[in-house]
C-alpha cells in the first residue's frame, strides 16, 4: 500500500516520460508536483528503495515494471472518473480534473473495471487523453491537429494537449468542446493565425489555439 503522494510521484513520472522520452529529472518532478528539489530527492530515495523506479542522481528517473503498472493504474482510474464526472454528472470538461484527482486513489480493482463497464470501455477521457484498459494497454495516441488543415476542410474535435483551466474556460467561452465541428475558412499568413467556423459559426482562433486541439478530418 503506497501513500497518495508516492503514487503521485509515480503518476508524475510517468506521464513526464510519456510526453518527453526519458525527461522525468528531479527540477522536471518538482515542477509537475510544484515542490522543491529536495523534497524530491528524498522522495525518490524511497521509491528506489521500494523498487519501484530506477534512479541516479543527476539522471532522469524512470519506472521499474512494478512502478508503471501501478502508475498506469493510476492514470486509468484518473481518466475513468473524469469520464463519469462529464459524461453522467454533467461537470464541466475543466472542472473534473482536481475531483478525479482524489477518486484516483480508490483502491478497488473490482471497482474500477465495474466502472469502466458501466462507461461503456470509453478509449478517451473528457480531454482526449487514451484511458489503459485493465491489462495496462493503451489505445493509439491523437497526433492530428487543427494546424495542417486546409481551407473549406471540416474537422471534429477530439482531444486537446492543453488541459489547463484557462485553455479549457477558453474553449468552452468560443463554443469549442468535444465532438464540436470546425470548418477552416482562412489561414492568415501573417501569424497563421485561423478564421473558422464553429458549428456554422464565425470566430478566429491563434495558431497556438490550433495546435493544441486534436481533430478528425471529416468528409462531407
Amino acid at each position: 500500500m503506497l501513500s497518495f503522494t508516492e503514487e503521485n510521484y509515480l503518476k508524475a513520472i510517468f506521464s513526464i516520460n510519456e510526453h518527453h522520452d526519458n525527461a522525468a529529472s528531479t527540477n522536471a518532478i518538482a515542477e509537475r508536483l510544484n515542490t522543491k528539489a529536495a523534497s524530491v530527492s528524498d522522495m525518490l530515495k524511497k521509491l528506489k528503495e521500494k523498487k519501484l523506479i530506477n534512479y541516479q542522481k543527476y539522471k532522469a528517473v524512470t519506472l521499474t515494471e512494478s512502478g508503471s503498472s501501478i502508475a498506469i493504474s493510476i492514470i486509468r482510474k484518473h481518466r475513468l472518473w473524469e469520464f463519469f464526472l462529464v459524461e453522467k454528472l454533467h461537470f464541466s470538461w475543466d472542472a473534473v480534473h482536481d475531483i478525479a484527482e482524489q477518486l484516483e486513489h480508490i483502491q478497488s480493482k473490482e471497482l474500477t473495471n465495474k466502472l469502466d463497464e458501466f462507461l461503456g470501455f470509453p478509449e478517451f477521457d473528457p480531454h482526449g487523453d487514451p484511458i489503459p484498459n485493465k491489462d495496462g494497454d493503451f489505445p493509439l495516441k491523437l497526433d492530428k491537429t487543427l494546424v495542417g488543415i486546409k481551407t473549406d476542410q471540416k474537422a471534429k474535435v477530439l482531444g486537446v494537449k492543453d488541459h489547463s483551466t484557462e485553455f479549457l474556460t477558453y474553449l468552452t467561452d468560443l463554443g469549442i468542446s468535444l465532438g464540436t465541428l470546425i470548418r477552416v475558412h482562412k489561414i492568415n499568413a501573417y501569424d497563421k493565425s485561423l478564421e473558422i467556423y464553429i458549428n456554422d459559426k464565425p470566430a478566429s482562433i491563434s495558431n497556438t489555439v490550433a495546435q493544441n486541439l486534436f481533430v478528425k478530418l471529416i468528409s462531407e
